[in-house]
C-alpha cells in the first residue's frame, strides 16, 4: 500500500472544494482512494462560525444528538454522540481556523459522493473510493488516530465472520474496518499541525473492493444493545442535542 500526501496552499472558504481538488491532483490511477480532511470540506461548505461572540457549548448542543456537559471532563472538552460517532466536541475545531469554529461538513456523505463522481469523471476512471477523514481519541490511550465519517466507492469493512483462523477457530463478529484504517494511514501523512496536507492518495490496495453504489449514512450504524461498549455508554446521563 502506498499513501501519498498532498500539500495545498492555506484553504478559504471563498474557495470551490473541486477547484482545489482539480489544482492539486494531477493524475489518479484506477484503484484508488482519495483521503480528503473533513476541516476542507467543512471550510469551502461556509460551515465556519466565528469565536468571537459565539457560545460554543449552544454551538455543541446544535451539532450533536446526545452530548455531556464540558466541566465533567479534565480537559474542559465535550464528549459527544455526532453522526452516530463517539466524536469529541460534535467534531468542532478551532485548530488552523483562523478564529473560526469549524463544523463538520452539513453532509458528509452527499460531499464523499460528490468528490468521488467529479473526480472519476475528471480522470475517466471506474474503481475509486473517497474518505473524508477527522481524527479522534481513543480511550485509556493518549494520541489521536483518524476516522473516515465518510466513504463512497468502496466496501467499508473487511468481514471475517464465519471465517476460520489458523487453527480451525471461527470467527463470532470480527469486521475490520477498511475505511477507518486508511483514514489513519493517511492522517500520518497529512499531519494533525501545520502540515498544510489536507488530501492523500492511497494507490496499490489490491484487497479493496471497490462499488458503484452510494452507501446510506447508517450502513455502519450500530445499536447500543450490540454495541461492545453499549453497557458504558448507556450508563451515562447524556443529555440530548439538537441533531
Amino acid at each position: 500500500m502506498k499513501v501519498t500526501p498532498v500539500k495545498t496552499h492555506k484553504i478559504s472558504s471563498q474557495e470551490s472544494l473541486f477547484g482545489i481538488l482539480d489544482k492539486y491532483i494531477a493524475e489518479l490511477p484506477e484503484n484508488s482512494v482519495v483521503a480528503v480532511t473533513s476541516k476542507i470540506v467543512s471550510i469551502t461548505e461556509g460551515r465556519v462560525v466565528k469565536e468571537e461572540g459565539t457560545d460554543k457549548d449552544e454551538l455543541i448542543k446544535q451539532e450533536s444528538q446526545y452530548y455531556l456537559p464540558r466541566e465533567e471532563n479534565p480537559y474542559h472538552v465535550s464528549l459527544t454522540i455526532t453522526n452516530n460517532t463517539l466524536i469529541a466536541s460534535a467534531g468542532i475545531d478551532e485548530s488552523n481556523a483562523n478564529g473560526n469554529y469549524v463544523l463538520w461538513p452539513q453532509n458528509p456523505q452527499q460531499s464523499a459522493n460528490e468528490i468521488r463522481e467529479h473526480l472519476s469523471s475528471k480522470f475517466g476512471i471506474k474503481n475509486l473510493g473517497v474518505i473524508i477523514t477527522d481524527s479522534k481519541t481513543t480511550p485509556l490511550r493518549w494520541g489521536v488516530t483518524a476516522i473516515a465519517i465518510a466513504y463512497s466507492g468502496i466496501d467499508p469493512l473487511m468481514d471475517y465472520i464465519g471465517k476460520e483462523d489458523l487453527f480451525g477457530r471461527k470467527f463470532v463478529f470480527e469486521k475490520m474496518s477498511i475505511i477507518d484504517n486508511f483514514a489513519s494511514a493517511a492522517a500520518v501523512v497529512m499531519g494533525e499541525g501545520n502540515e498544510q496536507t489536507p488530501i492523500a492518495v492511497i494507490t496499490d490496495i489490491p484487497f479493496v473492493k471497490f462499488t458503484d453504489k452510494k452507501p446510506p449514512p447508517d450502513e455502519l450504524k450500530i445499536s447500543l444493545d450490540e454495541d461492545l461498549y453499549g453497557p458504558i455508554l448507556k450508563s451515562v446521563p447524556w443529555n440530548r442535542g439538537n441533531k
